[in-house]
């Protein structure tokens, strides 16, 4: 496996990221162990969850895949790179959500406990709360930072203009930097090439998106001419219509058609190739990867070799998906 400079840190990450949210609802303990140990073997070292997790689940379940992965992990902190998020809905109560100082501070410590470590290396906002005002959130993660229960602070699912105004804040007030962004980014969904790419590229901020396989559509093995399979992310719970909504598409579908004989063409699995695209944008730093069992991630791991896609592959697929660059990025 290989290692990347994370933004402009003196961090240097695995090119691939695991995402868990599978864990705990969609695969059991013992399967996710297994996707972990598989992962570990593959070279995979980075590790991004979530106290909401799992997905599809709800707050009666939230908690339970960062338990999940604290379990695993006992004995062997020190050998990963451990990322979680706050932000999300984990209780009754109107301050168990939001990016509040309290709420941060009360986050972190419960994602601690879960865990089972003293700090996380990455511990990031998992979407905006428009209620809470910059300034408080960032002097809260601020606090967290040098209270030692974190190294490094990042975002997820912000606007590139609200990132600006963070690292804006942090400068004038001299609290921590945002360093990383996971941002969702895809061939199906490219909107983020327009504005919150180039941020980061200029800012040297990490970025970590989610979704690269397009909830699993890019892999090439969902129809049109069928219901989205039980068990997937299209049917799961909670996120079953979200991902439907995303996705779940005509247009979708035909794009798919398409990059299926650019796939064989290539002599590459759809999953390799999707990976591999995303992997060769140099404003990428480490995609995050999925499954729901663990030899779904011999292709994904296998991007690593292909990438960067030589230079006609690469402008054919982009020519392919231009259409997934003009999308509105709230959508």
């Amino acid at each position: 496996m290989e290692y990347t400079p994370f933004g402009r840190t003196g961090l240097r990450v695995s090119k691939l990221c695991l995402g868990t949210m599978t864990f705990g609802l969609q695969c059991d303990e013992a399967r996710s162990h297994a996707i972990l140990d598989a992962a570990a073997e593959g070279g995979v070292d980075f590790l991004d969850t979530a106290d909401v997790y799992p997905l599809g689940g709800d707050r009666k379940t939230a908690g339970r895949t960062e338990e999940i992965i604290g379990r695993w992990i006992k004995g062997k902190r020190s050998e990963f790179i451990i990322a979680t998020k706050c932000v999300g809905v984990t209780g009754p109560k109107p301050w168990d959500r939001g990016m509040s100082r309290k709420h941060i501070l009360d986050a972190i410590d419960a994602s601690l406990r879960r865990l089972g470590t003293d700090y996380v290396d990455l511990y990031q906002l998992h979407g905006y709360d428009p209620h809470t005002s910059i300034d408080e959130a960032i002097d809260a993660l601020d606090t967290v930072v040098r209270s030692g229960k974190a190294r490094y602070i990042g975002v997820s699912n912000w606007s590139a203009y609200k990132i600006a105004r963070a690292l804006g804040r942090s400068e004038v007030r001299n609290w921590v930097r945002i360093d990383s962004v996971q941002p969702r980014y895809n061939m199906l969904f490219r909107s983020f090439e327009r504005d919150l790419l180039p941020l980061c590229a200029e800012e040297s901020i990490a970025v970590i998106p989610y979704n690269p396989l397009a909830g699993g559509m890019l892999t090439g093995k969902h129809r049109n001419d069928a219901p989205p399979p039980e068990g997937t992310r299209f049917t799961l719970g909670t996120a079953a219509g979200r991902y439907q909504d995303r996705y779940w598409k005509e247009q979708e579908f035909t794009t798919i058609d398409r990059l299926r004989g650019v796939a064989a063409e290539a002599g590459m699995t759809m999953t390799t190739l999707a990976m591999a695209w995303v992997l060769s944008n140099k404003a990428i730093t480490a995609p995050i990867i999925g499954a729901s069992r663990p030899e779904q991630l011999a292709d994904s791991l296998a991007a690593v070799e292909k990438a960067p896609l030589p230079a006609d592959l690469k402008r054919k697929l982009d020519e392919l998906t231009q259409e997934w660059r003009l999308v509105d990025a709230e959508r």
